[in-house]
């Protein structure tokens, strides 16, 4: 963890193969951000499926309310929902989405985002300015590359916890 600037804004995702640290973009998403740093703080992330991974594209989780795999699972559900609290604006910016970039999952509303999010598995400047973008993977990005593929993946892997470097 000697690698973390600011552990305010910094996400702590432990994944099967170990630990994935995102950088958060307070500056460029700040409601994305704050979101994100909510829901890790409720553990909502916890247990959370990957629930669409393209191989060559990115990894899609984040439906906390039908994703974790601890309660009343379905697979067939999962990244059809969000969390609670209600959609996030868009927060477009200049920052591509490249290999590692945590981009917001939404609907053909821009202004739906909500909980669900993904992780670039390559650069996907297709979707730069449709997407926001609002955090890096700084380190584990091979454990990113590990997940197991699928729409939904036949195995799903999960976030085992998200959790705010500050807090750890």
């Amino acid at each position: 963890m000697a690698d973390i600037k600011d552990p305010e804004n910094t996400i702590i995702m432990t994944l099967k193969g170990g630990d994935v640290t995102i950088e958060l973009l307070p500056d460029v998403a700040p409601q994305h951000t704050a979101r994100m740093k909510e829901l890790a703080r409720a553990g909502a992330y916890d247990n959370v499926c990957f629930h669409r991974v393209i191989d060559g594209f990115m990894a899609q989780t984040g439906d906390v309310a039908n994703g974790n795999m601890e309660k009343d699972f379905n697979i067939g559900r999962a990244g059809t929902g969000g969390s609670d609290l209600p959609d996030l604006p868009a927060e477009f910016s200049k920052i591509p989405h490249a290999r590692g970039s945590l981009g917001a999952a939404r609907s053909q509303n821009p202004n739906s985002a909500n909980s669900q999010f993904f992780i670039n598995f390559k650069d996907n400047d297709f979707l730069n300015g449709q997407y926001t973008v609002y955090g890096q993977v700084v380190s584990g990005m091979e454990h990113v590359d590990a997940i197991n593929r699928g729409e939904p993946p036949m195995n799903p892997d999960r976030m085992i916890s998200v959790k705010v470097a500050a807090d750890v």
